[in-house]
This record gives structure tokens, C-alpha cells and sequence, in this order.
């Protein structure tokens, strides 16, 4: 009887996995395709049956892309957006949910409610008069404007507070006694045992501000000012026929992402558990 259970179970694991391989296979096609016809010129793109191995790569299409557009400047302002952006996120955030999770004062939770509440209303329908006042007050065509909209999040304080929820208040309260500040706490005890909810916040916060493609597109219209993103579909739209080289531009941007990711990974999953269960 045991054995039968056993051998059905590993039947079932081995479908399982046989599945999960399957589904893996077909979401990287794409991205295969794309590394593959970043390597290709444009007469070997699109031909039937795909040559997916065994051609010569064509390394040319990552130098013309640094020259028909200026790359550069656009990947360090992005850079440099991304880097504030997330900075900025991870201290508001956790700062805050620090005082709504472990402080209490009059009016925390309606105050906490009406924060998270903001998360249902969609970007699109305050957009044009936030735009309207980011221009009276001569925010218009920079880069504060972006950092400003957003360094501050209350999807990053709902995560981090679910966080620290988990962690008991008996180790705050024997710091206050030891004579520490709700600062030092903060500082020296919330933040090194949030690595995880900081990890996974880190992750979303850098993936959306690198691929941001609409808040740019509507306060940025310098061109030493734009985005990569803005600057990839510039491009398209000057060289719709360049395949190859979009390809190319493509891929350089998804790669800081993919750093990001799996230097990042180990602390993902714990810091998803972690801020969706209340300890």
C-alpha cells in the first residue's frame, strides 16, 4: 500500500515538474528570440524556419546602437533616477512602517487606512493635475519631478509594515529600556532584521522606475534629460525597419534588471512570506 502511495506520488512529481519545465521553455522563447536577433542582421531575422544556433553573431548591432542614438546620456539618467528613486523608496518606506507597525499615537490605524487606501486609486485618473502642479511650481522637464512622484509609495509602506508586524514588540520595548531612541531602534535593530522585506522592495522599486515609460514620457521632454525607455522608442520610431539594433538596445536594457534580480533573488521569496503573513 506505501509503495503504491510513494509511486504515485512520484508520478505525479515527475508530471509536475514536467509541466513546470514546459511553461519555463515557452516564457523564455521570447527572450531567447530576442538575444538571438540582437546577434543577426536584418535579413536573417525574420526568415522561415529561425536559425536559432549555429550562425555567425553579429556584434556590430551593440556598437551601432551607442552611435544612431544617444545611449549614453540616456542610460545614466536612468541610471541615476533609478538609484535615487529606490534609495528614497527603501528609507520612506521603512521609516514609516516602522511608526505605524511599532508606535503608537492618536489616530495611527485611520491614518495607516487611508494611506494604504490610495493604492486602489489608479495613477491615470490625478495624473494631468498633478502634472498641472508639478509645472506651476517649476518642476516641469526635470528630473526632481520623477523623484518627487516617486520616492514615496504606500504599496512600499503596506510590505514593509506587514514586515515588522512579524517582529515581536518585547525587542523594542527591552531596547527603550537599555536607553535607546526610537531612531537608534529603527536604525539598529528594524532595518538589519528587514533584509529580506528591503530585498524584495528593492526589487520592484528598481524594476518599475527603470522601466517607467510613462511618467518620463510626460515630464521629460529634453532629450538630455530622457529615460532609456523613452530613448528605445525614439528609436524605434526613426528605425522601425532596424531590427537587429532594437534588438540590441532591448537587451542592454534588461540586463541592470536581471543583475538587480539575481543578486537579489535569495532574499525574494522570504521577504514575499514574510510581509504577507502577520507573526
Amino acid at each position: 500500500m506505501n509503495s503504491s502511495i510513494s509511486r504515485n506520488q512520484k508520478i505525479g512529481r515527475f508530471f509536475l515538474y514536467l509541466l513546470l519545465i514546459i511553461l519555463a521553455a515557452i516564457m523564455l522563447v521570447p527572450f531567447i528570440w530576442m538575444v538571438t536577433a540582437s546577434l543577426k542582421p536584418n535579413k536573417d531575422i525574420f526568415v522561415i524556419p529561425y536559425q536559432w544556433v549555429g550562425f555567425t553573431p553579429r556584434w556590430q548591432n551593440y556598437v551601432d546602437i551607442w552611435i544612431k542614438i544617444p545611449l549614453a546620456i540616456f542610460t545614466k539618467n536612468t541610471v541615476k533616477l533609478t538609484l535615487i528613486v529606490t534609495f528614497l523608496e527603501l528609507l520612506t518606506s521603512s521609516f514609516a512602517a516602522y511608526a505605524f507597525a511599532k508606535l503608537h499615537f492618536k489616530g495611527r490605524d485611520a491614518l495607516f487606512l487611508a494611506y494604504v487606501a490610495t493604492i486602489a486609486i489608479p495613477w491615470q485618473s490625478y495624473m494631468v493635475p498633478q502634472f498641472l502642479f508639478m509645472r506651476k511650481i517649476g518642476l516641469a522637464d526635470t528630473h526632481l519631478a520623477i523623484i518627487i512622484l516617486q520616492a514615496f509609495t504606500a504599496f512600499g509602506v503596506f510590505m514593509m509594515r506587514q514586515f515588522y508586524e512579524g517582529i515581536p514588540d518585547s525587542l523594542c520595548e527591552a531596547a527603550r529600556i537599555d536607553g535607546m531612541n526610537e531612531y537608534q531602534i529603527y536604525a539598529k535593530i528594524m532595518l538589519p532584521l528587514s533584509k529580506p522585506a528591503l530585498s524584495t522592495l528593492t526589487i520592484f522599486t528598481f524594476v518599475n522606475t527603470w522601466n517607467d515609460f510613462l511618467g518620463p514620457l510626460i515630464y521629460l521632454t529634453s532629450e538630455k534629460k530622457k529615460t532609456l525607455q523613452i530613448g528605445l522608442k525614439m528609436f524605434i520610431s526613426q528605425y522601425s525597419a532596424e531590427y537587429g539594433l532594437i534588438m540590441a538596445a532591448s537587451v542592454l536594457s534588461l540586463i541592470p534588471v536581471l543583475i538587480v534580480f539575481l543578486s537579489l533573488q535569495k532574499y525574494f521569496v522570504a521577504g514575499i512570506a514574510s510581509t504577507g503573513v502577520k507573526g
